[in-house]
C-alpha cells in the first residue's frame, strides 16, 4: 500500500460516523490530558476552608471536596496521570507479550514449550486478579500498579502473537527466507512481526482502554495512586461516600473512564479498518539507476563438474502420531547432476512435496528426516551444522513454490526482499543489492523491472510473482532449482511462460532442475528424467522419452491412462484410478498399490517390492497398449497440453 493509498484510506475512514467519532473523541482526551494541567491545575489544588462539601454551583458545577477544592478541576486535571499511567502500563504489557508470544519462534524448541506452558498458566487466572496479585507483590503505590497491570495484560498479549505467528510461520515467504540463509531473529522481526502487526496494534489500544479501568480500580480500592496525587479511581472513591448528598461528585470520574475507555476502543478499530495488512518496514526504498557493477558469472555449458550436485539415499521423513511415528517419505533415492532435469509425479499425499521439502532443510521438529545420504554440492545437510549451511543454501539453492501469492512477503515490497538474499550473503550494501534485485527482475523477463521493484506482492500477476520468484533464486549462483507445482495455480498460457523461463534458467546457469508436479504431460514435456512416485516411495525412475511408450509399473500406467487428449471422448466421464491412496500411517506391509493394481497377486500383498533397475514392481506391465505402440512407432505420441 502507498502513502497516497493510505492516505485517502484514513480520508474515507475519518468521514465515516465510526471514524470521526473516534478521532475527536480521542483527540479531545489526549488534549485535556495535556493542557489541563497548564490551565487549571492551580485551581484545582487551591485549598478553601470556606467552601468545604459544597453541592454543585455556578462557581463550582461539580462541587467541592473535603477541603474545598474544585472536583470539576480536579477531574480534568486527573486525565493526565490517568492516561499517562494508562498507556505506560499498556507499553509495559504489549513489549512483554510480544516478547513472550514470539520466543518460541527463535529459542531452542525445549526452552520454547517452557515459555508457551508458562503463558498457558497464566492466561488461565483472570487478569483483575493477577493485577491484584502483582499489586501485593510491587507494593501499594503508582509504580507497583503499573507495574501489575502491565504484567497481568502480558499474557493475553503473548497468547496472541504465539497464535498469530503460528499463522504465518507455515508460509511459503517464511520457508523462502529460511532457504536464503535468514535467521531465526531476522525472520521474527522482518517476516513474522509485519505480517501480525495489524491485529497487535488493534489489540494494544483496545488493552489502552482496559488498561484505564483496572488503574482507575486499582485506585479506588486504595492500592494504586497515593495522596497527593490523584487520578480519576482516587477521585471516584473520595466522592463515593457522597453520592446520595452530591451523586455529580461520584458519576464525574465514572463518565470520564467510561468516554476515554471508549476513545481508545472506537480509535482501535478505526486503525484495524485503515492499516489493513500493510506496514512500513520496507527498508529499501531508493532503486538506482545503474546496474549491479558485479554479478555472479553464468556456468557455461560444457565445463561443467559432472558430480551430482544432490545425492539422495534412503531418505525417510517421519512425523509423531498418537501411537507412534508416521513416515509419509520411505527410502527415496535419487541424484540429479548439473543440468539436469528432473521431474516428480505422483497423486496428492504420494509425498512429493515432502521430499522437496526435506532436501531442503525446510522439515523443523517434530518432524524427523533421516538418510544414508543426503548431500548438496558435496556437503552433507544432515550433518553440517545449520549456521554453516546458510551461506549454501542461501546462494545456491533457488525454491519456488505452487502458490505464488503466499510465496511472498506481502508487508514488504518485492525488490526489497530480492535484495535481502545478496545482503545477507554476497555482502552487498542496500543500494547494489537493490540494483541487482532490479537485474534479475528484468533477468525473468519482468516488464518495467526497476518500478516494479516498488510494488508489493499483490500488486503482481500469478505469473508475474513465480517469475519473480524465481528471479528471487537467481539472486546467487543456484546449482540447483527445486520447483513445486509452479505452475499448478496459473492459467496454461502462463504455465507455458514460466516452465520456457525454467529452461532458460538451467539453459544459462547449468542448474540442475527438481520439478514437482501432479500433471504428468507437463513434466513429460519439460524434463530428461522421471520419478514417480506413490505412498512415500519412487516406483518407477525412467527417461522421459520412455513415459508413454515403456512406463511399466502399474500405477504409472494408470496414470497415464486418466490423462484426457484430444482424441478422448467428450460424451464419457473422465478416466480414474480406482481406490485410494493408503494414509501415510496404514501402508500396508506388501506394495502399497496392490489394492488398486489388477496385477497384483498374494506376493504383491506380503513383500514390498524394491527399486531395482529403474521400478519397484513384483510383476511390471510388458506388453503395451496397440494404441500407444502404433503411435509410438510413428513418433506421435498425444500430449494434452
Amino acid at each position: 500500500m502507498t502513502r497516497s493509498t493510505r492516505t485517502t484510506r484514513w480520508s474515507a475512514i475519518l468521514r465515516t460516523p465510526l471514524g470521526a467519532s473516534a478521532v475527536i473523541l480521542l483527540g479531545l482526551v489526549l488534549a485535556m490530558a495535556v493542557v489541563a494541567p497548564i490551565l487549571w491545575g492551580d485551581e484545582a489544588s487551591a485549598v478553601d476552608t470556606d467552601a468545604i462539601m459544597q453541592g454543585p454551583s455556578s462557581a463550582h458545577p461539580l462541587g467541592t471536596d473535603a477541603l474545598g477544592r474544585d472536583i470539576l478541576y480536579r477531574v480534568l486535571v486527573a486525565t493526565r496521570l490517568s492516561v499517562g499511567l494508562a498507556l505506560a502500563a499498556t507499553a509495559i504489557g504489549v513489549t512483554l507479550g510480544t516478547i513472550l508470544g514470539a520466543a518460541p519462534s527463535v529459542l531452542p524448541r525445549r526452552a520454547g514449550r517452557l515459555v508457551t506452558s508458562g503463558v498457558n498458566i497464566a492466561v488461565a487466572f483472570p487478569g483483575l486478579l493477577l493485577a491484584l496479585f502483582f499489586a501485593v507483590i510491587f507494593g501499594v503505590g503508582t509504580t507497583g500498579a503499573v507495574l501489575a497491570i502491565g504484567l497481568a495484560t502480558a499474557p493475553g498479549f503473548a497468547r496472541l502473537t504465539q497464535t498469530l505467528a503460528a499463522s504465518v510461520a507455515g508460509r511459503d515467504y517464511i520457508a523462502a527466507a529460511r532457504v536464503a540463509g535468514v535467521g531465526r531473529v531476522r525472520v521474527l522481526f522482518r517476516h513474522v512481526l509485519p505480517n501480525i502487526g495489524e491485529p497487535l496494534v488493534v489489540n494494544a489500544t483496545i488493552g489502552a482502554g482496559t488498561a484505564l479501568l483496572a488503574f482507575a480500580g486499582l485506585s479506588f480500592l486504595g492500592i494504586g495512586v497515593q495522596a497527593p496525587s490523584y487520578d480519576w479511581g482516587r477521585l471516584l472513591g473520595e466522592s463515593l461516600n457522597r453520592i446520595y448528598t452530591n451523586p455529580a461528585a461520584a458519576l464525574a470520574p465514572g463518565v470520564a473512564v467510561v468516554v476515554a475507555g471508549l476513545a481508545f476502543n472506537l480509535f482501535g478499530e478505526t486503525v484495524a479498518a485503515v492499516v489493513g495488512q500493510r506496514t512500513r518496514s520496507e527498508k529499501f526504498r531508493d532503486v538506482p539507476r545503474t546496474r549491479a557493477a558485479v554479478a555472479p558469472e553464468p556456468v557455461e555449458a560444457g565445463v561443467v563438474d559432472d558430480a551430482p550436485v544432490l545425492q539422495v539415499e534412503n531418505l525417510r521423513v517421519a512425523f509423531p502420531a498418537g501411537d507412534g511415528w508416521t513416515t509419509p517419505v520411505r527410502g527415496v533415492s535419487f541424484s540429479l547432476r548439473p543440468g539436469e532435469v528432473v521431474g516428480v509425479v505422483g497423486e496428492s499425499g504420494s509425498g512429493k512435496s515432502l521430499t522437496a521439502l526435506a532436501v531442503s532443510r525446510l522439515i523443523e521438529a517434530p518432524g524427523a528426516v533421516t538418510a544414508d545420504r543426503l548431500d548438496f554440492a558435496g556437503v552433507p545437510l544432515l550433518t553440517t551444522d545449520e549456521r554453516a549451511l546458510r551461506s549454501l543454501l542461501g546462494t545456491s539453492l533457488a525454491m519456488v513454490f505452487q502458490d505464488p501469492m503466499t510465496s511472498f512477503n506481502p508487508t514488504r515490497r518485492i525488490g526489497g526482499q530480492l535484495a535481502e538474499v545478496a545482503v545477507q550473503h554476497q555482502g552487498m550494501n542496500r543500494r547494489t543489492a537493490m540494483a541487482r534485485a532490479v537485474d534479475r527482475l528484468r533477468a525473468v523477463r519482468v516488464p518495467a523491472a526497476e518500478r516494479r521493484a516498488h510494488q508489493y506482492p499483490h500488486e503482481f500477476s500469478g505469473g508475474m510473482r513465480q517469475r519473480a520468484m524465481i528471479g528471487m533464486g537467481l539472486m546467487g549462483s543456484p546449482r540447483l532449482v527445486v520447483a513445486d507445482e509452479p505452475t499448478t495455480a496459473l492459467d496454461v498460457t502462463v504455465q507455458k511462460q514460466v516452465l520456457q523461463l525454467l529452461e532458460q534458467v538451467r539453459a544459462e546457469t547449468q542448474a540442475a532442475i527438481l520439478l514437482i508436479s501432479h500433471d504428468i504431460t507437463v513434466v513429460s514435456q519439460t524434463c530428461e528424467r522421471i520419478l514417480v512416485m506413490y505412498a512415500g516411495r519412487i516406483v518407477e525412475d525412467l527417461p522421459a522419452r520412455d513415459l508413454f511408450a515403456r512406463a511399466r509399473h502399474p500405477y504409472t500406467r494408470a496414470l497415464l491412462s486418466v490423462v484426457p487428449d484430444l482424441e478422448s471422448d467428450r460424451d464419457q466421464p473422465l478416466g480414474v484410478i480406482p481406490g485410494r491412496p493408503p494414509e501415510p500411517g496404514r501402508v500396508p506391509h506388501g506394495c502399497a498399490f496392490a489394492d488398486r493394481c489388477p496385477r497384483a497377486t498374494e506376493q504383491c500383498r506380503t513383500d514390498d517390492p524394491e527399486l531395482r533397475e529403474g521400478i519397484a514392481c513384483w510383476h511390471p506391465v510388458t506388453e503395451l497398449p496397440v494404441p500407444v505402440v502404433a503411435e509410438a512407432a510413428r513418433g506421435e505420441v498425444v500430449r494434452s497440453e
